[in-house]
């Protein structure tokens, strides 16, 4: 079974919550690894909630699978299963003039 690695989110400074643009590809895995990398964080109190998000049509968005609170740098990897058609993540920043430096990729095993 070969395995697809997705950008999701290239690494960059982000202050405010927001989502990545949703990935058609999904529709090819059986399984994936979202791999969340945090290289930097800065300001008072800063969190920062990554969710895994899945839609059958790119348009309507479900919560799928969340990581846990990150106040810190690090790394953190959610195992997933029964994708949809389409793959995002939306995360939701708080704090005192909170920035967060990650990314998001997605390394997916396609369906044979």
């Amino acid at each position: 079974m070969a395995a697809r690695a997705i950008t999701l989110l290239p690494s960059a400074a982000r202050t405010t919550s927001g989502a990545s643009d949703g990935s058609s590809a999904a529709a090819e895995f059986r399984e994936a690894n979202v791999l969340l990398d945090i290289t930097a964080v800065s300001g008072t109190t800063p969190s920062v909630t990554v969710t895994v998000e899945t839609s059958a049509d790119g348009s309507s968005w479900f919560s799928h699978t969340a990581f846990s609170a990150k106040t810190a740098a690090g790394k953190d990897i959610q195992k997933l299963a029964n994708l949809g058609s389409y793959l995002r993540v939306s995360y939701a920043i708080s704090g005192t003039t909170p920035s967060f430096t990650f990314s998001v990729v997605v390394d997916g095993k396609r369906v044979p």
